[in-house]
């Protein structure tokens, strides 16, 4: 089993940004535990980020094709506003989690709606890099 953890919009600052929100670790620091706990279950995991909309759309519809069996998305802001992600999500034929370290739903009000949440299978909010595991324990589970 092949799984795609795909990182958006401003990940790539976690650890330098916001760490009261985002926690002090980088992105780099939760992929490595990610892989460790993948490991442990027997996934392959492969690792994407950008602030690019377009690229995240591009890496979504390849991510099939390129041997993957589910996806774990953390749009970062694209969440609020991106219906081309949402599109790319419903125009491929492989499961999506919507996961974010923080609580989307006990911050500012633009937060707590996400635009892509009906075009994925659920959505884990506010267990910080933890939510990543269950979002992997629940592809091996299924």
């Amino acid at each position: 089993m092949k799984i795609f953890i795909i990182n958006g919009a401003n990940l790539n600052m976690i650890g330098k940004r916001e760490p009261n929100i985002y926690g002090s670790e980088s992105l780099d620091d939760i992929n490595k535990y990610i892989k460790i706990k993948a490991d442990e279950l027997g996934i392959e995991v492969g690792f994407f980020q950008s602030n690019i909309e377009g690229e995240i759309i591009n890496f979504i519809h390849n991510a099939k094709d390129n041997g993957g069996n589910g996806i774990i998305l953390n749009p970062g802001a694209f969440t609020h506003y991106s219906y081309a992600i949402h599109d790319a999500i419903t125009s491929v034929d492989i499961p999506v989690i919507e996961v974010h370290l923080s609580n989307i739903h006990k911050r500012e009000e633009f937060r707590h709606k996400s635009v892509l949440v009906d075009a994925c299978l659920g959505q884990v909010s506010g267990f910080g890099k933890y939510g990543y595991i269950m979002a992997l324990e629940y592809f091996v589970n299924k």
